[in-house]
């Protein structure tokens, strides 16, 4: 990968934050979030290379991600530029001392404006599944959410994830009844063309893992994305 096809493509992520140990990129949909072994382009590398280009590193350039999201989805990735903030931002997640923010457009709309989600799921042909407390495999899954707007016939629902489970957010909200705009794996009625879902990692907040003081890190919704075009 070199200079000239890392920065010029139609999904150019958007650095939103950048230090010493930390680099947070607006990931758009469309673009996987590290190397799935296809050779495909993906975000990981392309922050690698964005580093290696911008301090004008010669040799390898440590960079890995704290927490990923799925292809489908937008927003928020964060990467660790040293291993000790990696392991401090490890550690902060495994003990939900961070805050995750998404915004969701859902068919329909939920029977109670905002509400907690407590599921039990399992991971099955790469779908989350519902089971029950106790089943092999399962584990629980929580979240709350507020209505922020109605949009048509969709709703803009903003989610505070308390878990981290494979295809939470998608999961749950389809059990709710309302799944998400554009995903038909989890019961939407239509697909976009480009494959896209109405998900998108719209916050996050974590404490700095050398300067311990909190940074909120906010992506904005991308402008050319079909979803969030409804909301103007």
């Amino acid at each position: 990968m070199n200079e000239s096809n890392y920065r010029a493509s139609e999904l150019d992520p958007l650095i939103l934050f950048a230090d010493n140990h930390l680099l947070a990129v607006n990931k758009p949909a469309g673009l996987l979030s590290q190397d799935s072994g296809t050779g495909l382009r993906n975000l990981e590398d392309w922050a690698r290379e964005w580093v290696r280009v911008d301090k004008n590193k010669s040799g390898a350039v440590f960079l890995n991600a704290a927490h990923r999201i799925d292809k489908v989805v937008s927003g928020v990735v964060l990467f660790a530029r040293t291993s000790k903030a990696l392991s401090r931002l490890n550690e902060d997640i495994r003990k939900r001392a961070c805050r995750k923010i998404y915004h969701a457009l859902v068919e329909g709309a939920p029977k109670k404006p905002a509400a907690e989600l407590v599921h039990w799921l399992s991971h099955e042909n790469h779908r989350a599944e519902l089971s029950r407390e106790g089943a092999a495999g399962a584990q629980r899954a929580a979240l709350s959410y507020v209505t922020l707007k109605r949009v048509g016939a969709l709703t803009l629902l903003e989610i505070d994830l308390e878990t981290g489970r494979y295809h939470q957010i998608r999961a749950q909200l389809a059990a709710m009844g309302t799944p998400i705009a554009g995903d038909v794996k989890y019961g939407a009625a239509a697909r976009s063309k480009d494959g896209a879902i109405a998900l998108h990692h719209r916050r996050l907040e974590v404490t700095h893992p050398t300067l311990k003081k909190p940074v909120v890190i906010e992506a904005p919704y991308a402008a050319d994305s079909a979803w969030w075009k409804l909301l103007n």
